[in-house]
């Protein structure tokens, strides 16, 4: 069975105030094209098809014609929901979309319930797992700890016992949208640290053919048989070295697995280019750049004088401008944002703990400030999906 796999959509997110609608419109034609000229089996969306729970019209309306070409052609698709995605709303007509061979998977207690499609060799089950939010399916799948090891594993044991089931020689396919533990991040995704751990162990998934993940927007490979898509476009600068792609996999008969990337459209490049202003104004080896999406960081001891108009002479298309003087970190002209940079919210309320007390806090302290955190971030959850 031929399998395309994607994630990360993120329908309706801009680029630092760059309209992306086309640019996502073109990645669907891309996908569709695809699906038909390499004779594709199954498509598998592995979450975060929207940037946000409630999104805007446009994007629904996008989403809606990926739906319908997807469905023209009669290769079924199976799509979970991602942790920007509103479960309950990405799930509304499941049951209907379904009989299209649309297959959204959105509830936390249907993990263990997979798709079931036919090849020449036999069945193939596509279980999906939907963004597993630990404090509010801890209670779902009966553990003591709201974290997201133990809520992915209660849901694969789900998995494993469904799959124990089914007729031998049955393949297996997942889709999760997860941190894997060795999956390199970028800037763009959204934090799911959960009691001061956001990763998961790839051993997690063990027992089936084939994992295809979600959340990370850079294209990867965990394991042979347990990989990102990454994104289709790039959402923030830390992205510009990627190589955006999907994978084309293989399921042989016996679940072996054979993996090809297939590029995505790149709308622009992108750049990140730093030093002082009148150096990235005259050097050379930058004229390769002109035409990309541009974030300049400035190291000028000073700011120099409109410095944004000056750089658009000659990168038309600069979105993000950064100060960033050589100073020493402990220069007390350093930046509040610098010193903040690369920092967890956790670890900045410890620094400030230890700022106005003179010690850090204990154990005991640290434990509250995580439950705290975590507390806030279940809520805003809770919120969003209201809305």
């Amino acid at each position: 069975m031929r399998i395309l796999h994607t994630s990360d959509w993120h329908l309706g997110r801009a680029f630092h105030r760059v309209n992306l609608l086309g640019a996502q419109a073109e990645f669907i034609g891309h996908l569709v094209t695809t699906v038909r000229e390499r004779e594709v089996d199954a498509v598998v969306v592995s979450g975060d098809v929207y940037d946000r729970a409630v999104p805007p019209l446009a994007a629904i309306e996008l989403f809606d014609t990926a739906l319908h070409r997807l469905a023209d052609l009669g290769v079924p698709t199976v799509m979970i929901s991602g942790n920007h995605d509103s479960a309950r709303r990405l799930g509304v007509g499941a049951g209907l979309i379904g009989r299209a061979g649309i297959h959204l998977r959105t509830e936390p207690s249907a993990a263990g319930t997979p798709v079931v499609l036919r090849d020449a060799h036999g069945d193939v089950a596509f279980y999906g797992l939907p963004y597993l939010e630990p404090a509010l399916v801890k209670d779902e799948f009966g553990v003591d700890r709201a974290g997201h090891e133990a809520v992915l594993g209660a849901a694969m044991d789900r998995v494993r016992a469904d799959l124990a089931t089914r007729a031998r020689g049955t393949r297996s396919v997942v889709l999760a949208h997860a941190f894997v533990t060795g999956g390199q991040a970028s800037d763009s995704e959204r934090d799911i640290t959960v009691g001061g751990v956001a990763a998961v162990p790839a051993g997690v998934f063990d027992g089936v053919d084939y994992v295809a993940l979600g959340h990370l927007h850079g294209c990867q490979t965990i394991t042979e048989r347990v990989r990102y898509s990454g994104s289709p476009l790039a959402y923030s600068f830390s992205e510009a070295g990627h190589r955006k792609s999907m994978w084309l996999i293989d399921l042989d008969a016996d679940g072996s697995v054979a993996a090809e990337r297939v590029d995505c459209p790149v709308p622009r490049p992108l750049a990140r280019v730093r030093g002082t202003l009148d150096d990235l104004l005259a050097d050379p080896e930058l004229t390769r750049h002109e035409d990309a999406w541009i974030e300049a960081t400035l190291t000028d001891p000073v700011r120099p004088a409109d410095p944004m108009a000056r750089l658009t002479e000659r990168f038309p298309h600069t979105l993000s401008l950064v100060f960033a003087p050589e100073r020493a970190p402990d220069d007390p002209q350093v930046s509040y944002a610098r010193r903040l940079a690369g920092r967890s919210d956790q670890q900045i309320a410890q620094d400030f703990v230890a700022h106005v007390r003179g010690a850090g806090p204990d154990e005991h302290e640290t434990a509250v400030l995580r439950e705290a955190f975590d507390a806030v971030r279940a809520d805003d959850a809770v919120r969003e999906v209201a809305r």
